[in-house]
């Protein structure tokens, strides 16, 4: 294949990713503009200080979201690269934008409870897009990365502190009840986020451990009709060497491989993880 091949495949994936993160910051606006703003809630990180401030001067949030976010832009540069920069500030521009087009829209509920959950889902949706495809419409995170390099706290942590000092604030400008919908909103739009980054597909990663290896990797491949890698270990007691089974299932499949383990050792050890995502033409192929 020519290099000018691979260029033109190149672009048209950037092209795609680009399409998914305009999509996705499209998404959240609607979230936000649509059901969040008419109904006080906010969601945590940069957009909901974008969001109190919005309510206590005549700042928009389109404006907002830009200016809080540019120095984070501007430090994931150095810290996470300039693909990254470049995506996060067009999910960024892009929700402001759109948002700024949907102003004088009417909001799509007035009842607080049916916007925290309908706007989480959709923001979460819209945000895990854009985080799926190399993007960011926050950054908190990136502040994170940078401050849990000399302070002994880990992201997640950092994070959880912020948005915990954010929705407490939320309370004081907003009300308690307000503030308990954003967090649920927030929640809603983190198990979300996680399901768009990590796909629909929940894989498993299985290690096995038997004496009857070859009958078992035979009997994986044929019966459910995944392929499977040896790898080679050494018990730690009697250290002795050992091959070890690898294959990786969906969900759906994990009760049907330990039944065909059982069936051939019934003294075999097995570990099962979960695992983030699985990708590759022989895995998906397996599946349909």
């Amino acid at each position: 294949m020519s290099q000018k091949q691979h260029r033109r495949e190149n672009i048209i994936h950037v092209l795609y990713r680009f399409s998914m993160i305009i999509i996705g910051a499209a998404l959240a606006a609607i979230a936000i503009q649509l059901f969040l703003i008419p109904n006080k809630i906010i969601d945590g990180g940069i957009i909901g200080i974008s969001l109190i401030v919005n309510y206590l001067t005549p700042l928009s949030f389109g404006l907002l979201v830009i200016l809080l976010n540019l120095p984070f832009i501007y430090s994931g540069y150095k810290y996470i690269g300039k693909s990254f920069v470049i995506s996060t500030f067009l999910g960024i521009l892009t929700l402001a934008i759109v948002e700024t087009f949907l102003e004088h829209l009417e909001a799509f509920t007035h009842q607080p409870i049916l916007a925290a959950v309908f706007g989480g889902l959709l923001l979460g949706v819209g945000v895990g897009m854009v985080i799926r495809h190399g993007g960011s419409l926050d950054g908190t995170e990136i502040l994170g990365i940078i401050l849990t390099k000399r302070l002994p706290f880990s992201i997640g942590e950092f994070v959880m502190f912020l948005n915990v000092f954010i929705f407490t604030w939320a309370g004081f400008v907003f009300g308690w009840e307000q503030a308990m919908l954003s967090v649920m909103t927030y929640y809603i739009a983190y198990k979300v986020i996680d399901t768009v980054v990590q796909g629909l597909d929940e894989t498993k990663a299985v290690l096995i451990v038997s004496d009857h290896f070859d009958e078992l990797s035979s009997a994986i491949i044929h019966r459910l009709g995944r392929t499977v890698t040896m790898l080679s270990g050494k018990g730690g007691y009697k250290n002795m060497e050992k091959e070890i089974i690898y294959v990786v299932v969906t969900r759906l499949e994990v009760t049907k491989l330990k039944s065909i383990i059982h069936d051939i050792d019934r003294h075999a050890f097995i570990t099962i993880m979960n695992t983030q995502e699985a990708q590759g033409s022989k895995f998906k192929s397996a599946i349909h």
